[in-house]
């Protein structure tokens, strides 16, 4: 039976294009991703639109913004906060920093020392923050979109396995075609659409959409195909390092997150095979020999997803 994608996925989409034109694929991986309670690593050369991207998706879903530009004088208070001395009272007032807000852009993120870089450990793993003793929920939903060049490497702190392992995706937007290129001078002639962007749902509605993923029947052959994919990589000699734990539940939940968008209650093999590579690929280290012979990590999931068939 043929089925409907979702109402509030298309109506995301479609907003998200009025502002990022020409990359439907990456803007429906960062609403899957968003819907499956995940953050995003947006991994491209600078002036592509990232930026935009992050502060439309906000603007989209009516959520608290924040942007922290990274940089390696940078210290884990600027992003969490602290406590600031008030002489008329005597006390310490607590300073909520950047952090505190559903959709926060790390610009640049590997500019920052990894001291600085870790600060968000905590609060992509458990939508909290440990400032000063004391534990502190973020509003919900909390997503961390952060970016970096992927050209650039002077003056740069590459970010650990454990902190890429808490990126659901990671994504590419790449140079518009021409005609779309053409379409983003043309619709800047005056203003930036940004400017004129419109909510098109509120935080209870993602909320309520992020339950109802949850619901989302999987399976046990399709558990275990994931697995199967997982343990490839994991014994696959051309890697160093294969995909985590966490990994097998990123591709699970946001499996049940894209059937949901596509208006099902049930998981294909296909969402796995969709969105292997986006959710697999950074979790993975290559060997040095692989890595000096020009193999990507790309290219080594899509081959390990085409030879694993889904379980029967």
């Amino acid at each position: 039976m043929r089925t409907s994608p979702n109402p509030l996925f298309t109506r995301l989409v479609e907003n998200l294009e009025r502002v990022v034109q020409g990359k439907t694929r990456p803007l429906q991986f960062l609403v899957v991703s968003l819907f499956s309670g995940g953050h995003v690593l947006m991994e491209d050369v600078p002036g592509v639109g990232k930026t935009t991207l992050a502060k439309a998706l906000a603007a989209s879903i009516r959520g608290s913004f924040r942007r922290v530009q990274f940089t390696p004088d940078l210290l884990p208070t600027d992003i969490l906060g602290s406590s600031i001395y008030n002489p008329r009272e005597g006390t310490f007032d607590f300073h909520q920093g950047p952090v505190f807000c559903n959709i926060l852009l790390a610009d640049e993120i590997n500019r920052a020392s990894p001291r600085t870089q870790s600060s968000l450990l905590e609060a992509m793993s458990e939508g909290q923050a440990t400032i000063e003793g004391v534990t502190r929920t973020l509003p919900h939903p909390f997503v961390v979109l952060a970016t970096q060049n992927p050209i650039e490497f002077h003056g740069t702190y590459p970010l650990p396995e454990a902190q890429l392992d808490r990126f659901t995706m990671r994504l590419t937007l790449g140079y518009p075609d021409r005609d779309h290129e053409l379409a983003v001078l043309e619709a800047q002639r005056q203003q930036h659409p940004l400017e004129e962007l419109e909510a098109v749902t509120d935080l209870d509605e993602v909320m309520g959409a992020q339950e109802a993923v949850r619901q989302v029947r999987v399976e046990r052959p399709i558990s275990e195909y994931i697995l199967a994919l997982v343990q490839a990589t994991r014994e696959d000699p051309r890697l160093k390092l294969g995909s985590s734990t966490r990994g097998a539940l990123a591709l699970y939940r946001t499996a049940q997150a894209l059937a949901w968008c596509e208006g099902r209650d049930y998981v294909l093999p296909d969402d796995v095979k969709t969105l292997s590579i986006e959710v697999l690929a950074h979790r993975v280290m290559l060997e040095t020999k692989s890595r000096y012979s020009g193999v990507s990590r790309e290219a080594l999931v899509a081959e390990i997803v085409g030879r694993t068939p889904p379980t029967p």
